[in-house]
């Protein structure tokens, strides 16, 4: 029988989400997000041509895509909370070591060790959330978890340029050194906090006492998620990793560079960012979880396609404010409403296999965005061209969004 609380203290599956939000802080914000403010003043450190500085992000996509063929497995040997933690160590430490590096080839070695890291972290703390939260819960709670990477910018934005003051031309090691201890630390609280499920306390999840019904489908049983459903929500799933990606890693690249910005001003706009995509995980999470995860997809997207054609058009004044506001308030959005809808449609007991193969499959995308945008800009001489595709290929997201059969897992 589970236990009950009688004190009226919020349940522990939240401890379990503010844990998440802080390993997604670390494992993603920290590991990936910040590169975006590194790269101006590591490239000019280390003298890398865009080409470059597009593969450093795709080596670090590439580690991530690594980790995920073996989450599930590790998953089941060791347990979400040991993995998790294990694997922020495994960031913290590679992050630090960067911090050392002196050439281009130690950077691409270590950051592919960050990315693999970021990837055996993720991945199982978002599973995580299926078994702590009924499904009519479940986008709003992966919604808190995944605004982690907001925290993350609004953090560095701030940080960076301060840092980089401080030390100069060696800044950047500094920076990396600082958010390298602050992953390792992250790493020891989700040891503290996590737990892989509500009956290691005696609970129930959050919100198992509540009438059924309300939620944005129904839990189909992992013998019903057909090979056809699992491509098709990792087909959406690549098309995001491909094109939101561009947006950070080269947003602010192209504020200095093209745009003229100082990088203080540039980590202002990026700080924005930050801020408004705090909102977009649980306002869009929650919103699927009214009116249904592929209508919550949609829109996304097409506020997402909006933010990318705005910077590939290069319109002057208020155009750049909107796509850093239209980017902000859905950047991880897609993330929250995925890993509810495979909660819903493959179950608690099977989410992090599945949630790991559409995550594989999206970090093939993430793989492909920095290098073909790097390319294009090396060509092109700017991102304009990377960013007009980004833009096309967030459409074709919304279309494959909106082809999605609403009781899923049925073809």
């Amino acid at each position: 029988m589970s236990r009950r609380r009688i004190d009226g203290s919020p349940h522990y599956g939240w401890y379990i989400v503010a844990a998440g939000t802080l390993c997604v802080f670390a494992g993603l914000g920290l590991g990936r997000f910040a590169l975006g403010m590194l790269l101006p003043s590591m490239a000019a450190s280390l003298h890398l041509t865009y080409a470059r500085m597009g593969l450093i992000g795709t080596v670090n996509f590439a580690g991530y895509l690594i980790a995920v063929l073996f989450c599930g497995p590790l998953t089941d040997r060791f347990g979400s909370r040991r993995l998790i933690s294990l694997a922020l160590l495994l960031v913290g430490i590679s992050m630090t070591l960067i911090s050392r590096a002196d050439s281009f080839a130690a950077v691409l070695l270590l950051y592919l060790l960050t990315g693999m890291g970021s990837g055996a972290s993720n991945v199982p703390m978002m599973a995580l959330i299926s078994a702590w939260f009924v499904s009519r819960q479940r986008g709003r709670a992966a919604g808190f978890v995944v605004i982690g990477s907001g925290f993350a910018i609004l953090v560095t934005g701030q940080l960076i340029p301060w840092l980089n003051g401080l030390a100069g031309e060696a800044g950047w090691r500094l920076n990396w050194l600082v958010l390298g201890g602050v992953v390792i630390l992250a790493a020891g609280v989700c040891l503290a906090v996590l737990r892989n499920h509500p009956c290691e306390l005696g609970l129930t999840p959050v919100g198992s006492r509540e009438a059924e019904g309300g939620g944005a489908g129904p839990a189909l049983p992992p013998q019903r998620l057909g090979v056809r459903t699992i491509l098709h929500l990792g087909a959406i799933y690549f098309l995001f990793g491909c094109t939101y990606v561009i947006y950070a890693t080269f947003i602010v690249t192209v504020l200095v560079n093209e745009r003229g910005f100082p990088e203080a001003t540039a980590g202002t706009f990026w700080s924005w960012v930050g801020l408004l995509s705090l909102f977009s995980g649980p306002v869009f999470g929650t919103l699927s979880d009214r009116v249904g995860r592929k209508a919550g997809l949609i829109a996304v997207f097409i506020i997402q396609a909006l933010a990318y054609l705005l910077i590939a058009l290069n319109l002057p004044g208020l155009s750049l404010y909107l796509s850093i506001g239209f980017f902000g308030i859905v950047a991880w959005a897609i993330p929250s409403i995925m890993a509810a809808l495979v909660g819903d449609w493959a179950g608690p007991g099977q989410a992090a296999r599945v949630f790991g193969l559409i995550t594989f499959i999206f970090a093939i995308g993430q793989i492909c965005g920095p290098a073909v945008a790097g390319v294009l800009a090396e060509k092109s001489g700017g991102f304009g061209g990377s960013f007009w595709l980004a833009a096309l290929l967030a459409a074709t997201a919304a279309l494959l969004s909106a082809a999605l059969r609403p009781e899923g897992g049925r073809h």
